[in-house]
């Protein structure tokens, strides 16, 4: 008996369902046979060994280094392409205060930023932070307005990295063609790039004894006021001067004043919390987080040691995501990282500090560290899923057990700074604390992979 249309056409979904359903079982089953029975994976699996000696590994770098300079350099440039260096492009005339919102957003000092940079073009410069494993690169643009400029060459420099074009203005110059003909041409080539106006120097057009506006009131619509009327007017005839720029997306306004304790204003970083917003807007890859650290955390050696612990991190990030992963590669980078964490916090690092470091880590901490670099490692040689699950999980397990190594030393360093002892409970404590935040850092720079 024929069954009517309605019920054949639900049977006709059912069939296809179930078939569906067991194609997606055959598809892992197929994926099983292949790890099991493939003796090139047995090979590399075997290669593993097991995480006793992985850990090895790490002590073996750590105490006795022998490296192949030329083959990490190569594994770097590798795993720096998996891993690209946002690029913040900072156009302005001269005295604009660029170098004041660099100091500002990293918290580095102005002597050290100008000793920092190096030239890149003809007219520009950059400055990596921190120096030796960035998280991420200034280009400052210098001479607008002073020489002829063609942004040419900057634009080449920037047109394959991640970037945002921070546009600084002092506000009470009101002379601001050369830096407008500039972004004219940059926006035109590239319209979709994200342009951010900083506006600098405010107290410049305070009246006399004139003190911060607070809260800032800088991003109401219309500008209220409580704002100083010459201050006022200039604001918005800078802005009102640049509203024609060309490009997909209208530019973001910041308005902020990053002065020097000794001049007085309350706070001296006026605007900035405003700033990094608009920055973390426009280019979403948490770099406040990686560059300032908790905020609870006010310590110069502690701030210092973070960004270098999240560059590290990035770099071990990008080794794990190679479709091979080189574990001498890793190991390598964690123990430059550890050893310049020394350095930071003026301690030995010879081979009674390191073993006792290691003995402190314990063995807990060990294999859980091992089991995720072998379990990564196993992952990618699964065909097809460990291709594209397998590098995420590479690059998170790779840079998130890196941070909590660099995390867990900051505070073995520190506490021999002070001549304190070191508790090992709370040492393991802080390694399984960062090893969850790394992981939550990374997942920010991967994108929410």
């Amino acid at each position: 008996m024929n069954l009517p249309v309605a019920i054949q056409a639900k049977a006709g979904k059912t069939r296809k369902i179930e078939k569906l359903v067991g194609d997606t079982l055959l598809i892992h089953l197929t994926i099983l046979r292949q790890v099991s029975a493939n003796k090139f994976i047995l090979m590399k699996i075997e290669n593993l060994k097991n995480w006793i000696e992985y850990w090895k590994q790490l002590q073996t770098v750590l105490l006795e280094p022998k490296v192949d300079e030329a083959a990490l350099e190569a594994s770097l440039r590798e795993a720096r392409k998996k891993m690209p260096l946002p690029v913040l492009w900072l156009l302005g005339k001269t005295q604009a205060g660029k170098t004041s919102i660099i100091r500002a957003l990293t918290g580095n000092e102005a002597a050290e930023i100008g000793n920092g940079f190096q030239p890149c073009t003809r007219y520009s410069r950059f400055y990596d932070c921190p120096g030796d494993m960035p998280v991420v690169r200034f280009l400052d643009t210098r001479g607008l307005g002073e020489v002829a400029y063609d942004p040419s060459e900057d634009i080449h420099y920037c047109e394959s990295q991640a970037h945002l074009l921070l546009a600084v203005m002092k506000v009470a110059d009101m002379h601001q063609e050369p830096v407008l003909e500039v972004l004219r041409t940059v926006r035109q080539r590239h319209p979709e790039w994200p342009l951010l106006m900083v506006q600098t120097g405010l107290h410049e057009l305070y009246p006399a004894d004139g003190k911060h506006v607070c809260p800032w009131p800088f991003g109401d619509d219309p500008l209220p006021n409580t704002i100083p009327a010459e201050l006022c007017r200039a604001v918005l005839a800078q802005r009102a001067a640049a509203e024609k720029l060309f490009g997909i997306t209208s530019a973001h306004w910041v308005a902020v004043d990053l002065t020097l304790p000794e001049d007085g204003f309350e706070p001296p970083d006026y605007g900035l919390a405003a700033l990094w917003q608009a920055i973390e807007s426009l280019l979403p890859l948490g770099l406040q987080h990686q560059l300032t650290s908790e905020r609870e955390v006010r310590d110069l050696y502690a701030r210092t040691a973070h960004q270098h612990i999240v560059g590290y991190s990035l770099t071990a990030a990008g080794l794990g995501a190679l479709p091979v992963v080189d574990l001498v590669a890793v190991s390598t980078v964690q123990a430059k990282l550890l050893h310049g964490l020394a350095v930071l916090y003026g301690q030995r690092w010879d081979k009674r500090t390191i073993s006792e470091f290691l003995g402190l880590v314990g063995a807990g901490i060990a294999s859980g560290y091992l089991v995720r670099m072998v379990g990564r490692s196993i992952t990618k040689l699964i065909p097809y899923v460990g291709q594209t699950v397998g590098s995420v999980w590479g690059a998170s397990a790779s840079g998130a057990t890196t941070y909590a190594l660099g995390k867990a030393s900051v505070y073995f360093f520190s506490r021999r700074k002070d001549g304190l002892n070191v508790d090992p409970d709370m040492l393991r404590r802080i390694y399984a604390e960062a090893l969850e935040n790394g992981a939550s850092l990374l997942k920010e720079r991967l994108g929410g992979k």
